[in-house]
């Protein structure tokens, strides 16, 4: 019977660490770092060498404190290389102090109230034919179509991009990853 007992225990102990090891794996790594699920959009954000621009420009707007509060946010996070695709000068003039409003207008763009998951936006593009609109909290509109086997975005001045990484859960969110600074 005791030998019985350590059995259950043993197999309950390998069962749960597998479990735990398979949800860890369903977040994915964003820029050479682990997304952790439990820690919000800042705290991860802050990990990914991929979004040190991003980082930096909401150091600069002033949404660290928004966007490592409650939520729940979506973050369609551009990577360094959408930055660096902007006319040259565009990143250094946004981060100019005098500037903030118009950063945190850009950024903002790129957030939407709740946690919208890329299962939401195919659902929604299912019932819409095939594309889904979503208001940002700037108050300018994104919208989602079918792109190969992942999904494109288009800001309102009608420039496309991709999403790169889709469903990085976030403790307050999600973020998927694109790989174009949408404008508003």
């Amino acid at each position: 019977m005791n030998r019985t007992i350590r059995t259950s225990i043993v197999a309950a102990a390998i069962a749960l660490s597998g479990a735990s090891l398979a949800y860890a794996q369903t977040n994915p790594m964003v820029g050479g770092a682990a997304m952790y699920p439990t820690k919000n959009i800042v705290e991860n954000a802050v990990n990914s060498k991929d979004h040190t621009t991003l980082v930096a420009a909401v150091k600069a707007a002033g949404l660290v404190e928004t966007l490592s509060g409650p939520g729940p946010f979506t973050v369609f996070a551009p990577t360094n290389a959408a930055f660096a695709k902007l006319p040259k000068g565009t990143v250094d003039t946004l981060l100019k102090p005098e500037n903030k409003a118009t950063l945190a207008a850009v950024l903002t763009y790129h957030v939407v109230p709740g946690t919208i998951t890329a299962q939401d936006i195919a659902a929604k593009a299912k019932a819409n034919m095939g594309k889904a609109t979503y208001t940002t909290v700037q108050g300018g509109t994104l919208t989602f179509m079918k792109s190969g086997n992942g999904w494109g975005i288009m800001d309102g001045k009608g420039h496309k991009g991709k999403v790169t990484i889709a469903n990085v859960m976030q403790s307050n969110g999600v973020i998927h990853v694109i790989d174009t600074v949408m404008m508003p």
